[in-house]
């Protein structure tokens, strides 16, 4: 939470919540150092936690209990900086697994628009033969590399995307390890979003692969999908 205590960074929270048992662990239960992301956890019980799902105890146990011992998993990705600052980097219940490796789509999409040229992506997984499992990344870049039907067969366009996949791939490359690395990128106008600005990966995987994307009522820009859809053929 924020706290008027301590000074505020840009995306993150200063402190726990007061009375709040938080810490970031690793895949084997071990608190994490600074600037390594883990899972979310509350050691200690506290106001207003949740005691049960209304007739469905296993799902319950199965959702926050069962990852590690008496600690509760709140389901989301989470890093804590050098100077304490927590930020949330999302669900950790899509993660995906990698050439035996787990791997948040968080993660990587927070690497890919740290490149200036690049504004969102979203990242999916798709089945691989080799991997198991491949990483896919959808790139929104900025007006210059923007994505129009007047230019999309451009071949001086088309050049330029290469280029920028190139160096987008070096970049998780560097931080994460070749094998991380997305298999594909594609270059679209825009990502599929609910009404509050949301990300829909459940979407844009179903639209990719060809199959049913289910329920669309709480999309804001349908045609996103439509995009997607056209360039998983």
């Amino acid at each position: 939470m924020g706290n008027p205590l301590l000074p505020i960074k840009p995306c993150s929270f200063p402190a726990p919540c007061p009375g709040m048992d938080v810490d970031i662990l690793d895949e084997e239960g071990n608190p994490v150092g600074p600037g390594k992301v883990g899972e979310l956890v509350i050691k200690q019980p506290w106001i207003g936690m949740a005691r049960g799902f209304w007739q469905e105890k296993e799902r319950y146990l199965d959702t926050y209990w069962r990852r590690f011992k008496d600690i509760w998993v709140h389901g989301d990705f989470a890093m804590r900086d050098k100077d304490g600052h927590w930020f949330i980097l999302g669900r950790s219940d899509d993660t995906l697994k990698v050439a035996g490796k787990r791997v948040g789509p968080a993660e990587v999409e927070s690497l890919l628009v740290a490149h200036p040229l690049v504004t969102e992506a979203a990242v999916i997984g798709v089945p691989d033969e080799v991997k198991g499992t491949a990483m896919v990344a959808f790139v929104v870049t900025g007006d210059k590399l923007q994505v129009t039907s007047d230019d999309a067969d451009d071949s001086s366009l088309v050049t330029r995307h290469s280029s920028l996949e190139t160096e987008l791939k070096a970049l998780v490359s560097r931080d994460m390890g070749k094998p991380l690395a997305p298999s594909r990128i594609h270059f679209v106008s825009a990502l599929p979003k609910t009404r509050n600005a949301k990300v829909m990966r459940r979407v844009i995987r179903s639209a990719y692969l060809g199959e049913d994307p289910g329920d669309l009522s709480a999309l804001e820009n349908p045609a996103a999908v439509d995009e997607i859809r056209e360039v998983g053929k």
